[in-house]
């Protein structure tokens, strides 16, 4: 069996449609970035680029990384077409987020969309992303809830993939960190056998103090 979380999973994944996601940018980016200061992003998971082009195209300096070159090729295309103003705005890098290190306090906003991983590889690929917030920058994550394994949506059986907000909260070294959301707002779906369901999406953003806060001297 191939592993479901490698580079040529993802490609074949990507490969088997002309286009997996809608093209929009998430709603939970959208309503949790309203109101930040444009400046640089770093887009983990960024799979064809909406969400990227959506924070170009609102003054944000893009680091877009995905696992699969399949995927960043459409992405890198779709921003061509939205002209140099948002293409240039964007960097486009096919890493494994398992692995790869960014930088560590380096992006004012860090962005991570329905990244699904086991218990123990979340943590990881998680904490680094996070020590990747400079200092007055923020963390949003959004991934589906555990409540929906109870569901009629088509969801992996595997729980160990699914998370809350605490769950990430526990990965934050308190003092450090402000959150703002934990939440898990519920939106209307359709199952397979076109009935609405109701799911749950985990929405965590939280603000990383600044070092004279982390300190203790403001």
């Amino acid at each position: 069996m191939s592993d479901p979380f490698s580079q040529a999973a993802w490609d074949e994944r990507y490969r088997s449609r002309s286009s997996l996601w809608s093209g929009k940018p998430n709603p939970h980016l959208v309503s949790e970035t309203e109101g930040l200061r444009a400046g640089s992003a770093l887009e983990a998971g960024a799979g064809e680029g909406a969400d990227a082009i959506w924070l170009a195209d609102r003054g944000w300096r893009v680091t877009a990384v995905d696992l699969s070159g399949v995927a960043l090729e459409r992405a890198a295309a779709h921003a061509a077409n939205r002209g140099a103003g948002i293409a240039d705005r964007i960097e486009w890098r096919r890493e494994d987020l398992t692995s790869w290190d960014p930088a560590a306090e380096s992006y004012d906003l860090v962005s991570v969309h329905y990244l699904h991983l086991p218990t123990a590889m979340r943590a990881d690929v998680f904490g680094r992303l996070a020590a990747a917030v400079a200092p007055g920058g923020t963390l949003l994550i959004v991934g589906h809830h555990p409540s929906d394994l109870e569901t009629t949506m088509p969801r992996p059986p595997m729980p160990e993939l699914f998370y809350t907000g605490d769950d990430i909260a526990g990965l934050l070294d308190a003092g450090d960190w402000d959150i703002v959301t934990n939440d898990a707002p519920g939106r209307v779906a359709t199952d397979p056998d076109g009935n609405p369901v109701t799911i749950h999406d985990t929405v965590f953003r939280a603000f990383r103090r600044k070092a004279s806060k982390r300190a203790g001297h403001d």
